[in-house]
C-alpha cells in the first residue's frame, strides 16, 4: 500500500490534548505545509490508553481520533525510561504527574525513587512512538529515542514534561534550557518524525 499520501496542504489531526506535544509536533510539521488541528481543539474524547508499549498506546489514540474525525490522524505516545528504575516511568510518564498534570511532582518522584534504589546510575532515555492512521484504517508506526543523563535539581523553563531534568548525550544543557529549535532537531520525537517523513511524504 502506498504510504506517501501526505502532501502540502493535506489536513492532519493530532491525536493529543497535551499543548506541549501539539506545539512541538506542529513545529515539526510546519515545513510541510500541513493543515493541522488537534483532538483538543475539535473537542474529541481521549481514549483509554490500555496498551503495554508506547506503540500500542499511540495506535489506540490515532485510530480513535481518525474514527471520530474521519481524517488522517497522527498520535504520539512518549515518555521517560530510567535505567535504574527498570525503564519506569515509561508508558506511565504522564500518570506520574497526577491528575493535575504537574510534572514537578513527576520529576520529584523520579528523583525520590532513584535515591531509594541507592543506584548511582542516572542514565535515561526519552522514547517516542508516532502512529499515523488514514481514514481507510491503514496505520504506520515509527519509534525514536534519545539517550542521556538525569540531573537534579531541574534546570530551565523551556520545553515541557521531564525536559528540565534530562541532559542529552553530548550536551551540557537540559532540554528545559536548550533552544527549542535545537531540541526539535535532535529529540526522540524528531527521530521518530524523520522516519515518518521518509516513509510518508
Amino acid at each position: 500500500m502506498n504510504d506517501r499520501r501526505l502532501t502540502n496542504g493535506s489536513e492532519l489531526i493530532l491525536a493529543s490534548h497535551n499543548p506541549g506535544k501539539v506545539r512541538e509536533i506542529r513545529a515539526l510539521l510546519e515545513p510541510f505545509g500541513m493543515k493541522v488541528s488537534s483532538a483538543s481543539e475539535l473537542e474529541l474524547d481521549e481514549p483509554e490508553e490500555t496498551g503495554i508499549t508506547f506503540v500500542e498506546n499511540a495506535r489506540i489514540k490515532a485510530l480513535a481520533t481518525m474514527r471520530a474525525s474521519g481524517r488522517p490522524s497522527l498520535a504520539d505516545d512518549s515518555g521517560l525510561a530510567v535505567d535504574a528504575l527498570g525503564g519506569a516511568p515509561g508508558i506511565y510518564s504522564a500518570r506520574w504527574a497526577g491528575p493535575e498534570k504537574d510534572f514537578s511532582v513527576a520529576m520529584e518522584r523520579v528523583e525520590s525513587e532513584l535515591k531509594t534504589t541507592g543506584d548511582c546510575n542516572r542514565r535515561a532515555a526519552f522514547i517516542c512512538a508516532l502512529t499515523l492512521c488514514w481514514p481507510d484504517g491503514h496505520c504506520r508506526d515509527f519509534e525514536g529515542r534519545v539517550e542521556g543523563e538525569l540531573v537534579w535539581p531541574p534546570r530551565g523553563t523551556l520545553g515541557f514534561g521531564y525536559d528540565p531534568v534530562f541532559v542529552p548525550d553530548g550536551h551540557s544543557e537540559t532540554f528545559g534550557e536548550m533552544d527549542q529549535i535545537k531540541k526539535h532537531a535532535m529529540s526522540h520525537r524528531a527521530d521518530a518524525f524523520r522516519k515518518l517523513v521518509d516513509a510518508c511524504f
